[in-house]
């Protein structure tokens, strides 16, 4: 039996389970922490999915799910997290920015405002279960359900999240779909916030932050002259900075579809944390769908051509 199908075989009777075998992509779940995948052994990305209440610490570790990038040896973080810290002592830098991320800071709810942002007075992102977890030699996707409750424990939001994550190739340590329905599951619900404090976002590693000037994070956009606290309607946002003595480029782009006529990206921070922002009302029981591909590769930011490129790639799919 080839690995293919005994792969195949197995992910049809576990879909939690790891699986390694030969050349492609596997899963390995650390059972109520995390959900790692692997290509050809190598760290890929990480779903950080633990929820712990038993003390505050544990809390503000744990309020919200998000995905971890590697570098391209699989070893060290590209991306942020909350390390263990409390957000008091100041060691991390925004430690509520964890990784790829989605939240709203002033999600509005039966009337009071809830901020999916900060994770302020006990509002939570809680990973319910894994629909599906598949992985062969081109990618590996992960589908899993989320609910976002407020602090009285109610669902506001349950979101149903597939990332894809594609074969290395053509410069990319990672390219990856990120794909979310959210489900008004209890009654109407507005996105709101601003461009610091909601959206779809990426956040580069601590190290950037505490780092020399030469890595700190530089932004290119799909042409010259673009404002992005006033200019809307960005195809994509390139950023790059330096992290363990390298070099990294990400390339975010917003499917066409999503709710983009008003919004703007937060895309100027120079520690790297960057992302597209809008308001939305959800109907009560309807679903907001919206699609991201984030692309991280070593080195500088290639031109706009070859960015541009890239983005009619993950229009066209």
């Amino acid at each position: 039996m080839n690995c293919t199908k005994l792969v195949a075989m197995l992910l049809a009777v576990s879909i939690t389970g790891s699986v390694a075998c030969g050349a492609g992509f596997s899963w390995k779940d650390t059972e109520g922490k995390y959900l790692d995948l692997l290509y050809d052994g190598r760290k890929v990305t990480r779903y950080m999915y633990d929820s712990d209440e038993s003390s505050e610490q544990r809390i503000f570790e744990t309020y919200k799910v998000f995905h971890h990038v590697f570098d391209e040896k699989g070893e060290n973080l590209l991306t942020n997290g909350p390390d263990g810290e409390n957000p008091y002592t100041k060691e991390i830098l925004y430690p509520h920015h964890r990784g790829i991320f989605i939240g709203w800071s002033k999600l509005q709810f039966e009337g009071k405002s809830y901020d999916t942002w900060h994770m302020t007075k006990g509002v939570r992102q809680v990973h319910q279960k894994f629909i599906e977890n598949k992985a062969d030699a081109e990618k590996a996707i992960s589908t899993a359900l989320i609910h976002w409750k407020s602090g009285e424990g109610k669902v506001m939001v349950e979101e149903k999240r597939t990332l894809t994550v594609y074969k290395p190739g053509d410069g990319a340590i990672v390219q990856l779909d990120f794909e979310t329905e959210l489900k008004a599951l209890n009654g109407e619900v507005y996105l709101n916030g601003d461009p610091e404090h909601a959206g779809f976002q990426y956040r580069s590693g601590d190290g950037v932050a505490k780092g020399p000037a030469e890595d700190k994070a530089k932004y290119l956009f799909h042409k010259a002259g673009i404002d992005p606290k006033k200019d809307k309607d960005l195809p994509w946002v390139a950023l790059e900075y330096g992290l363990n003595g390298k070099k990294y480029s990400v390339q975010y782009m917003s499917d066409p579809s999503n709710p983009n006529a008003d919004a703007v990206y937060s895309a100027y921070r120079d520690y790297g944390r960057f992302g597209e922002f809008f308001k939305h009302t959800i109907a009560a029981g309807q679903t907001l769908k919206l699609r991201y591909r984030i692309r991280v590769s070593e080195g500088s930011l290639p031109d706009r051509k070859t960015l541009a490129k890239q983005y009619a790639a993950f229009t066209t799919n």
